[in-house]
């Protein structure tokens, strides 16, 4: 296959990257030119929210598949409708359980994709989506307008991938770090009074589905997370089992709360990833060997910091 990658320069999406130049695919990733691609990739240098210099760059290029890990507005999306209208048959959008945000409730099932409905879900392409913080306050709403509009609008076949909390030795958010860190330090941690469920996944494993779906014929929204949950206080749990400590829990609000500490269910339902063909593992398989990783890269980067002293 020849696939386009737009962003994927960091996190699971170099490991996406990879996997699919593994697999024999021909790989070109867009991006702004701020890290170098894979050995075997090839590179086209272009900001996505430039029309003009996205058309210059795909010039003379067209490809099976289409992967953008940088879509996060509706327009954004109508960019890449008008781009690669002639330029490929499949679109695979990653997406993000945010668009479940207001759907989630306390003690409520798994969220299956049918839950949210983008058929008539409202478009505003006038809102200051290029404004960094209004992008970031908005990150859910972003993402469901992008995906109702490609689903809508674009020509192509769309599937969007909406993706758990990815966890993982590269993340750049240090969310999973927060947790590790406190714990380690014997430092509370601030939770809800009643933290609610969430679903997560592993990087190499949302990196192989992303690869798995780009090869695969389906269309519409599919749910990627590792089986089973974990609220706040299992996590902390788990992070100190695997230290040996007692996590400090306290009762929190705003924004003293630890980053996945939630008052809505996050669980999603993985059923129609399965039923696609696509097994996801437990969190249990890989959390305790990540934690033991994320402490010992913290160790290290402690240990540096202490040397330049």
């Amino acid at each position: 296959m020849d696939v386009c990658v737009i962003g994927g320069s960091r996190y699971f999406g170099r490991r996406l990257i990879e996997e699919l130049r593994d697999a024999g695919a021909a790989v070109t990733v867009v991006n702004r030119g701020s890290s170098p691609p894979p050995r075997g990739v090839t590179r086209l240098r272009a900001d996505r929210d430039d029309e003009a210099a996205l058309r210059a760059a795909l010039a003379g290029r067209s490809f099976d598949a289409v992967v953008d890990q940088v879509c996060y507005t509706p327009q954004q999306a109508a960019i890449a409708a008008r781009v690669f209208a002639d330029r490929t048959r499949r679109y695979l959008l990653t997406s993000t359980v945010e668009v479940y945000a207001e759907l989630g409730r306390p003690g409520g099932p798994a969220l299956a994709e049918q839950a949210l409905d983008l058929s008539a879900w409202p478009v505003d392409l006038e809102l200051p989506w290029s404004e960094e913080h209004f992008r970031a306050e908005n990150y859910g709403e972003g993402k469901r307008q992008a995906e109702a509009l490609l689903t809508r609008e674009a020509p192509f076949e769309v599937a969007t991938v909406r993706t758990a909390h990815v966890l993982g030795g590269g993340d750049f958010t240090g969310r999973l770090a927060h947790y590790v860190e406190r714990i380690g330090n014997g430092l509370p941690v601030a939770v809800h009074a009643a933290p609610q469920g969430a679903s997560f996944v592993h990087e190499p494993e949302i990196a192989r589905f992303l690869a798995w779906a780009v090869a695969a014929d389906f269309t519409g929204p599919v749910n990627a997370a590792s089986h089973g949950t974990l609220d706040a206080t299992e996590l902390c749990a788990a992070i100190g089992h695997a230290a040996g400590l007692a996590p400090a829990l306290v009762v929190g609000a705003g924004d003293d709360l630890s980053p996945f500490s939630f008052e809505r269910c996050y669980a999603m339902d993985t059923g129609r990833a399965e039923r696609l063909g696509f097994r996801f593992s437990s969190v249990g398989d890989w959390l305790p060997l990540l934690l033991q990783e994320t402490r010992a890269g913290l160790e290290a980067r402690a240990a540096v910091e202490e040397a330049r002293r």
